[in-house]
């Protein structure tokens, strides 16, 4: 039986080998990962599908993450992304640091996305006059620049600098301001390290290189949850998640029925920050029929420009603080 079976799979074999050759090749060309990284504009992600607030209060309209969808070049998607106007190339290096692995990028993002949700319930509590407690602040190294003279790692929770007890980033960066030289004790799973770290020249300034992300336990009255799936990553949903925790705890509804979409980091104090990707997140929104888009400040212009070359009926909204934000929706 064996035998029969051996005969007619060498015989299939025989009479089709140029034909699974072609499978094979055709299956390598198009699964063949680049060192390239395709851009596209993604989509909108309804804040309600990630965020669940005890006790709140209901919503007419929607408050909406935009998103860019990112994704390895192969030679079919390459070709592709070269003829298509909203498909931008991008080199390997401009999405993973040469001195960084794909899991220490991917725990950069996490750390940055969980500092953004906490930074949000912060906010959102604030505005609506809802008191919190912070508790285990912690301040963990999330990159180290390769220009950096230090022996920090990814992964280090700092706990003490040159004999000062750190317990924020605020705190971290203070005490890294006055001194050149820095002995630093750091955890990284479970074990204590004394680590260095001198100032070197990065840009225009004097620096030990290294980026920080604080974390923290948010205790709040009432219950948040907030689930992004595992894809999900990065900072730049902390503005609109904050917006969103605000107006589920206040009666009074600012979305008036619209769909509204937004980007951008936020800080402890409310401030907006800078995010990439802005033109593709402008697209995402004008194709799900947005009505307002709230931008960083940082990212305005370029806004704007794909806005006017493109002809797109969407109302751009500038913004610096979350305080801006509910002042332009209060007086909608």
């Amino acid at each position: 039986m064996f035998n029969k079976i051996y005969v007619k799979t060498k015989e299939f074999l025989k009479e089709n080998y140029k034909f699974i050759l072609i499978l094979i090749f055709c299956f390598f060309i198009a699964t063949f990962e680049l060192p390239y990284y395709i851009d596209t504009p993604g989509g909108l992600i309804d804040v309600s599908e990630r965020l669940e607030v005890e006790d709140g209060y209901s919503i007419n309209g929607s408050l909406n993450l935009a998103y860019i969808s990112e994704f390895k070049a192969t030679i079919p998607t390459l070709i592709f992304a070269y003829f298509n106007d909203d498909w931008d190339i991008i080199k390997k290096e401009e999405v993973v640091a040469s001195n960084e692995t794909i899991e220490e990028n991917n725990y950069r993002n996490k750390l940055l996305l969980k500092e953004a949700n906490q930074n949000a319930i912060m906010v959102a509590f604030d505005k609506a006059g809802i008191d919190y407690e912070i508790k285990n602040r912690e301040v963990n190294v999330i990159y180290v620049y390769e220009e950096a003279n230090t022996d920090l790692k990814i992964g280090d929770k700092i706990i003490e600098i040159n004999g000062i007890k750190i317990s924020s980033k605020e705190e971290a960066l203070n005490a890294i301001k006055n001194h050149d030289s820095l002995k630093i004790k750091v955890i990284n799973n479970g074990v204590e390290y004394t680590r260095t770290a001198n100032k070197v020249k990065i840009g225009d300034d004097y620096l030990i290189g290294i980026m920080v992300s604080e974390t923290k336990e948010v205790i709040t009255s009432k219950d948040i949850s907030i689930n992004f799936e595992e894809s999900e990553s990065g900072p730049s949903g902390g503005f609109m998640m904050s917006l969103s925790i605000y107006d589920y705890l206040t009666e009074k509804d600012f979305t008036k029925g619209l769909k509204i979409v937004g980007t951008g980091t936020i800080d402890e104090l409310g401030n907006v920050g800078v995010i990439g990707g802005i033109k593709y997140k402008i697209k995402a929104a004008v194709k799900e029929n947005a009505d307002i888009f709230f931008v960083p400040t940082e990212n305005y212009e370029e806004a704007l420009k794909t806005v006017t070359e493109n002809n797109f009926n969407i109302e751009l909204v500038k913004i610096e603080h979350f305080d801006e934000a509910i002042e332009y929706l209060n007086n909608l």
